[in-house]
C-alpha cells in the first residue's frame, strides 16, 4: 500500500468519523474506494472530497448540493463554475443561518422574560404562604 492510499481506519481516524459515516458517503456515490478484496482504499481524492463533504455538512448544505458541487470540479472551466456556485449556496446558506439566529435570539428573550415573571410568581406565592401561617 502507498502513502496515497489510506484505509477505511486510518480515515475514520484522520477525520474524526466513523466506518458507517465512510460507507454512506460510498453507498451515496460521493466517495470511489478502491477495492482490494475486502479492504477500501481511499485516495488523495476521496480524501479531498471527504474533506469538502464534511465541510458541506457543517455549514448546512444537503447532500444533492454537496454531490452538484463535487460533480462540477472536472467541469474544465478551471473550478469557475464549481466556485461560483459553491458561493451562491454559501450566501444562501448564511443568509438562512442568520434568520435563524435572529428567531434563537428572539426565542432566549421570550424565555429569559417567562423565567423572570415565573420567578415572581413563585416569590409571590411564597410570601402569601408565609403570611398565611
Amino acid at each position: 500500500m502507498t502513502t496515497d492510499m489510506m484505509t477505511i481506519r486510518q480515515m475514520c481516524d484522520a477525520f474524526e468519523v466513523t466506518p458507517r459515516t465512510l460507507r454512506f458517503y460510498e453507498a451515496k456515490e460521493l466517495l470511489f474506494p478502491e477495492r482490494q478484496g475486502q479492504k477500501r482504499l481511499f485516495t488523495k481524492r476521496d480524501r479531498a472530497r471527504l474533506k469538502l463533504i464534511l465541510r458541506g455538512k457543517r455549514f448546512g448544505f444537503s447532500l444533492e448540493e454537496i454531490r452538484q458541487l463535487l460533480d462540477l470540479y472536472h467541469k474544465g472551466d478551471q473550478q469557475q463554475t464549481q466556485i461560483t456556485r459553491a458561493y451562491d449556496i454559501a450566501r444562501d446558506r448564511l443568509a438562512d443561518l442568520e434568520s435563524q439566529r435572529q428567531e434563537m435570539d428572539a426565542a432566549i428573550d421570550d424565555l429569559k422574560e417567562q423565567l423572570k415573571w415565573g420567578e415572581k410568581m413563585i416569590a409571590s406565592m411564597k410570601q402569601t404562604r408565609t403570611a398565611a401561617e
